[in-house]
């Protein structure tokens, strides 16, 4: 240490400062320590010195916790870092020797000085399972450490639990319900696993189990019987019995969302001569809530021909569902038929009816509907299970006739709203007839005659003196004649011969009505001389000339109203009519023209039927096992490879493509398998595999690829539009130069939305070749000399990727060789192999016995032992 400063002579005032300098200069490596003497006034203070030899210092952290993730086929990386606090550059080398496949990069390195280094590190999420694997650490100037790796590995798992204690159901039972009527109940669906999960229903109509309702009560002879019964039932449309609300959607990590099961049974057609008590019907079906985006996984590939085949199903829970379908037995004694007894005006009749339950199992809710002239008490209500309840039926006529009516019995009970089968409302689910059967007689009634002193009525006895007084009903509209004055000449006056023909003639006896206001477009006259009677305008009650024009105005508004819209129907359906000819079929031809209509075949009636069952799935319908098997069967037919588009081009292309898929959707796109296995592929070659995409959509999808590893960039096209109910695939081509083990993940979107994930597995190997066997004895040929040639065959196989370049290198003893293999040198293609010929040639003091070395370029060797074996006579 050398030490550089000037001592002040005076004192230092306050605020001023004396500046030292240090110098160190190290002879030899190894720490100094020394110490600097401070002298203030009467105080001595010592300053440590150190020297101390440049080095490095490295720390790493010593665990990496993933913490809890789902098995997606996915490769999760964190970093760790290694920090140098030292003054020299440091070295570090990580080994891992565990069980679990994971990736470290860089796995050795320098750290510079005052800087840090990121080390990656992922783990496969491929399988379920607990990580606990441990990195050793190499870091220069310590020992050996440990990194601990933590992780667990878990399954997307959806379960169904009860409401609302939350206990896990395997079976709901429904109990019975009457047929058109809808019971409910609700679950809690619950995702168990720390991401977010898309799920949808699929009701399985095709299970094991299951019954479409058949009796189960009935004997199994008697229930084998009705065939034609049991087959009608495999073609009933299942989703219409199950409702599921909602079928899909999203539930977020540990969440719980409420789905309401609905069951609604429908009588089916059975065998004639049945009666209603024993149209019981048993339903037994299953309801399978699956996890979308993960079935890629589970379309693993053959080695053979390079097809999908499905194996297993992806993370699902099961639900079975039981109901039964009963038919509303309700009795009326008397009935249907109901007749009362004749009355009169004014009187009623009552017959007492009794409705009884017949049902062993549910009660009834019954409505009588409003009919005229019958009176129902009570107009509704409730009858318990196997019981009786009485109804007075009224009858009370408001006119004289014979009545026969035809009542309505309301059935009242919960079901589907027929515009939304979402909304469950108390409606009118079943009907039954009564008839009613009533007659009104009239009473005889002695009429008064009395002289009429007046003028004669139209209606007279024969005398003319006597007439009806009236049927002691009375009127509120006062009488009134009138006759056209054109039509009649009685009388009439010299002066008014000539009156205007719409001129209207009044009775002498309508006196009464002659004080009315009149209408003003009206005229009237006397009968005898035409004389025009008097008339006034009340100004309380009759149109102002403005009301008038109004009035008119809006006939002709109306009028013509109705006129337009019968034109604008008219030219509707001439249109309509038009557009029916003007295709590109029908043009209007004659049979006897020439034009053949084309002969309709059997297959083609299937194929309308398999169209007909891939209409549009409405988004409130429930998948069905057999609708997706049906759509999935012609998917997997047509297969398309070329002629795709790498972008949506076309309108219809680009409308499909920016559409947001729901869950419901993605789950009938499958896009797989999830872990594409490469297996042993030789270094420098090119290995290659498909990823299948099938689309059982109406709908065009575009999948795009997004890889950023270097083993995969001759993978091509990265993109495809597939077509609607097809088949189509991309050739993933892997290829490297590094030896080792590759394990890692690319991405994939549908829709530029929805993101699935893709493994790659390979174990890059150098080129191997392998023999039948090692040792070689040649025996001589009978039938030849001993002194012959001995003669044998050795095969080699290639059982790599990649074509190996061999030759044969004998090793030379002592006694040199008095063996030869042909070929010595050439190539074995992949997957195949190669024979080649050993010769023993017999000579004076020949060796019996000669050694091989099949050198493999730039891979192994293989030692062969070739014994001859010579027979001495």
């Amino acid at each position: 240490f050398k030490l550089i400063v000037e001592n002040p002579r005076k004192p230092v005032a306050s605020g001023l400062k004396v500046t030292a300098i240090v110098e160190y200069y190290p002879d030899n490596e190894e720490d100094l320590h020394d110490r600097l003497l401070l002298l203030i006034e009467d105080d001595v203070v010592g300053i440590p010195l150190l020297g101390l030899i440049p080095c490095c210092y490295l720390e790493i952290e010593s665990e990496i916790n993933f913490g809890t993730v789902i098995v997606n086929s996915k490769i999760i990386n964190k970093e760790i870092s290694i920090t140098n606090h030292g003054s020299l550059a440091g070295t570090f080398k990580l080994s891992y020797a565990g069980v679990v496949l994971v990736n470290i990069k860089p796995t050795s390195g320098v750290v510079e000085p005052k800087t840090v280094k990121v080390i990656e590190v992922g783990i496969c999420t491929d399988v379920p399972r607990i990580i606990n694997e441990v990195i050793k650490v190499e870091l220069e100037g310590q020992d050996c450490t440990e990194i601990r790796i933590k992780a667990v590995v878990v399954e997307q798992v959806l379960k169904v639990l009860g409401m609302p204690h939350g206990n896990e159901l395997k079976c709901i039972h429904f109990g019975p319900v009457y047929f058109g009527s809808s019971k409910t109940e609700q679950v809690f669906l619950y995702n168990k696993s720390p991401e977010s999960m898309n799920w949808v229903a699929v009701l399985e109509d095709n299970a094991v189990g299951g019954e479409m309702g058949t009796d189960l009560q009935k004997a199994t002879d008697a229930l084998l019987g009705d065939f034609s019964f049991m087959n009608s039932a495999r073609d009933v449309d299942v989703s219409a019995l199950i409702s599921c609300i909602p079928n899909q959607g999203t539930l977020l990590p540990y969440q719980r969302s409420v789905v309401t099961l609905c069951f609604s049974p429908t009588k089916f057609k059975r065998t004639i001569g049945l009666d209603e008590a024993s149209a019981k019907q048993d339903y037994v079906l299953f309801l399978k809530f699956e996890a979308v985006g993960n079935k890629g996984g589970f379309l693993q590939t053959l080695s053979d021909d390079d097809t999908p085949l499905r194996m297993n199903h992806p993370p699902h829970r099961e639900l079975a569902l039981t109901g039964s379908g009963l038919p509303v037995l309700l009795t009326f004694n008397p009935g249907p038929v109901i007749n009362f007894k004749d009355c009169f005006l004014g009187e009623q009749v009552e017959v007492l009816c009794k409705l009884k339950n017949e049902s062993e199992s549910l009660p009834v809710t019954f409505s009588f509907r409003k009919t005229a002239h019958f009176n129902i008490s009570p107009e509704k209500g409730k009858i318990k299970k196997h019981s009786t309840k009485e109804v007075i039926f009224s009858f009370s006529p408001h006119q004289i006739g014979v009545f026969k009516k035809k009542q309505l019995v309301d059935i009242i009970g919960s079901g589907l709203e027929e515009n939304n089968s979402q909304v469950l409302k108390t409606k009118s689910f079943h009907q039954i007839h009564l008839r009613f059967i009533g007659v009104c007689k009239s009473k005889s009634k002695n009429i008064p005659f009395k002289i009429n002193p007046g003028i004669t009525p139209v209606i007279s006895n024969p005398a003319l003196q006597f007439f009806a007084d009236d049927t002691g009903q009375c009127t509120d509209i006062a009488p009134m004649a009138i006759l056209q004055s054109a039509r009649t000449q009685i009388h009439t006056h010299q002066i008014n011969r000539n009156c205007k023909n719409d001129a209207l003639i009044a009775l002498p006896n309508d006196r009464s009505t002659s004080i009315r206001p009149f209408e003003r477009h009206k005229t009237y006259r006397t009968i005898f001389t035409k004389t025009e009677r008097y008339n006034y305008v009340d100004p309380q009650f009759s149109y102002t000339d403005f009301e008038q024009l109004e009035k008119e105005a809006h006939k002709e508004f109306y009028a013509d109203y109705i006129y337009r819209f019968r034109l604008h129907r008219l030219q509707k359906e001439a249109s309509r009519q038009s557009d029916a000819y003007n295709n590109s079929i029908n043009i209007g031809l004659k049979p006897a023209d020439g034009l053949i209509s084309p002969r309709i075949s059997i297959t083609d009636m299937h194929k309308e039927e398999l169209q007909l069952q891939m209409l549009p799935l409405d988004e409130n319908c429930l998948l069905t096992s057999r609708k997706l098997e049906a759509i999935g069967s012609k998917s997997s037919n047509e297969e398309i490879w070329n002629g795709l588009n790498a972008m949506p081009v076309s309108a219809q292309e680009k409308e499909d493509c920016s559409l947001t898929l729901t869950p419901k959707q993605l789950h009938q796109i499958h896009i797989g398998p999830s872990a594409i296995n490469f297996g042993d592929v030789c270094v420098q070659s090119t290995s290659v595999r498909r990823l299948h995409i099938i689309n059982n959509l109406l709908i065009h999808i575009w999948v795009q690829i997004q890889i950023e590893l270097d083993e995969l960039q001759q993978t091509s096209p990265l993109s495809q539009v597939v077509p609607p109910l097809s088949k189509a695939y991309i050739p993933v081509v892997f290829e490297t130069n590094t030896l080792g083990s590759f394990q890692k993940s690319f991405t994939y979107t549908i829709n530029n939305g929805n993101t699935g994930h893709v493994l790659v597995i390979a174990k890059a190997v150098s080129v191997e070749l392998e023999l039948s066997t090692t040792e070689l004895i040649l025996n001589p040929i009978p039938g030849y000399l001993a002194e012959t040639e001995f003669r044998r065959t050795v095969r080699i196989y290639n059982y790599r990727n990649y074509s190996a370049e061999f030759s044969w290198k004998p090793i030379i003893t002592d006694k040199n060789t008095s063996f030869s293999v042909r070929p010595s040198k050439g190539f074995v293609e992949p997957y195949s192999d190669l024979e080649c010929e050993v010769v023993w040639h017999p000579k004076f003091c020949s060796p019996d016995v000669g050694e091989f070395n099949l050198c493999v370029h730039q891979g192994n060797t293989i030692k062969l032992k070739c014994f001859a074996k010579v027979i001495l006579h």
